[in-house]
């Protein structure tokens, strides 16, 4: 299976940064879930470890057979299907007390139809986790994704199917956005090649593999330049902040 830098490795020393805003999320709702818990896109299973202990019952969907398999064997207790989304196909109406999705909404193509599956599968007064990149803080074009968002377009996005949506954004303390600085500066040396501005001409899907290869470059470089903040910067180095806008990633909470 191609690995892309969509998916931080824990075991990658020059990932860590990217991995430890990652597993922020779920460290944070592993305080506040409990009960029956779907998560939408549960990947490699980053987070469910963080949950096991804290919930009753897990359900995670992703479309991978691979990773869908080998989180069966690793989690027996636990149900794991391969599935396309949108939509929850089989899922049941009013069925989960929460539903988490971190960093997915970006990968959809039909992102009204995702949210309104989401909805459905909660019981009322159940709550959506959402988490995904806040536009404003990209520092290129990511080929992976299908379209990012400012923070009020997803707010009003996910008004239209919860009875009301709290707005909070993952932030770092000043590690965190020195690393970002150096990111930044990072990615301008790579992108100062593109005269023709063709990240945001060509396909997406063209660009792909070389945005990886550009991505795991940039990290390497960082890592190599920066290897004692790469390497300091741990899960609570990341929080909650009531501004959106000014955050790295949205942190929505939609209720039924």
């Amino acid at each position: 299976m191609y690995k892309t830098t969509e998916i931080a490795s824990s075991e990658i020393p020059s990932d860590n940064p990217v991995h430890q805003r990652l597993l922020f999320p779920y460290q944070h709702v592993s305080q506040i879930v409990g009960g029956n818990v779907l998560e939408i896109g549960c990947g490699t299973g980053r987070g469910v470890a963080v949950l096991a202990n804290k919930v009753s019952a897990y359900t995670g969907v992703d479309k991978n057979t691979e990773l869908m398999q080998a989180l069966s064997a690793t989690y027996p207790d636990f149900k794991f299907i391969d599935m396309f989304l949108p939509p929850l196909q089989d899922l049941p109406d009013n069925h989960f007390d929460f539903v988490i999705t971190f960093q997915v909404i970006e990968h959809i193509e039909n992102d009204a139809f995702f949210l309104q599956e989401a909805a459905r599968v909660l019981k009322p007064g159940g709550k959506l986790y959402l988490t995904t990149v806040n536009r404003d803080f990209s520092l290129s074009r990511n080929p992976w994704h299908v379209r990012e968002y400012l923070a009020n377009e997803l707010g009003d996005l996910m008004k239209k199917y919860f009875s009301e949506v709290i707005m909070q954004g993952v932030h770092g303390n000043q590690k965190v956005m020195d690393y970002y600085e150096a990111n930044k500066e990072s990615v301008k040396k790579i992108t100062r090649f593109d005269i023709f501005n063709l990240q945001y001409r060509l396909p997406r899907t063209w660009l792909q593999v070389p945005y990886d290869i550009a991505n795991r470059l940039s990290r390497l470089s960082i890592s190599k330049s920066s290897n004692e903040l790469v390497n300091s910067i741990q899960v609570d180095d990341y929080y909650l902040s009531d501004k959106p806008a000014e955050s790295l990633d949205f942190f929505y909470t939609g209720i039924k």
